[in-house]
């Protein structure tokens, strides 16, 4: 893919690396002269020391010719107007760092790819951890709904039981679901009956979050507050 990426700084470094790792043509577009000349010496790209925001940088970019524009600048005001350039360019993908939150909505209402400030991603992320403690990863879906990792304990009511033999005897209710399972590094596709066994590592779609209501189903009864 041939992919132009805005901002050198914490979060664009990071881009930058995993992009050019995975053999991608990137220009990297970074205002900063010091965050340019060090992106240029760490990674193999081009890189340019100029401002995003005026459409002739983006030309020199090759930005008719992007597979995808992604800005990672710390300014949602930049981020945005580097949105509706790249739209006006007509590049197939849009993708951008949000740091305010009530910015969301402007993104969307011009048709971007949004992701939320990272730092406070992380921020729930050690939260969740230090909440919930037995949840191994999770994601947030919509406003309540999460999907989350967490491993089946010996005494979880799930047990033991297949997962039509749980919903009927009302252990999952309709707003949970059992989505993946590992098992000795295997993963499995549940069915209805696929069996749940302890020590088992489910990925699970709570419909109401994950609450500790939700991880008593699986056996950890610790994570009541």
């Amino acid at each position: 893919m041939y992919l132009i990426i805005v901002g050198a700084g914490d979060i664009g470094s990071q881009l930058i690396e995993i992009a050019t790792q995975n053999n991608n043509d990137v220009v990297v577009i970074e205002k900063n002269q010091e965050r340019a000349e060090r992106a240029s010496q760490e990674f193999d790209c081009l890189v340019l020391h100029d401002d995003a925001t005026v459409i002739s940088t983006l030309e020199d970019a090759g930005i008719d010719r992007a597979d995808a524009l992604i800005s990672t600048t710390d300014q949602d005001a930049t981020n945005i107007m580097v949105c509706l350039l790249g739209q006006e360019s007509e590049v197939p993908s849009i993708v951008s760092v949000v740091h305010n939150p009530e910015h969301m909505n402007v993104f969307r209402q011009i048709g971007v790819n949004v992701i939320e400030n990272p730092q406070r991603l992380i921020a729930e992320y050690l939260y969740r951890a230090v909440k919930r403690p037995s949840i191994k990863d999770y994601m947030k879906v919509g406003d309540r709904a999460e999907v989350f990792e967490i491993t089946v304990g010996s005494r979880a009511p799930i047990a033991g039981h297949t997962l039509a033999e749980a919903a009927d005897e009302g252990v999952l209710d309709e707003g949970l679901l059992v989505v993946a399972i590992e098992r000795d590094h295997e993963v499995i596709t549940p069915r209805g009956n696929t069996n749940i066994e302890s020590g088992d590592l489910v990925t699970v779609f709570s419909e109401h979050g994950a609450t500790p209501e939700v991880t008593d189903v699986f056996g950890h009864y610790e994570d009541h507050d």
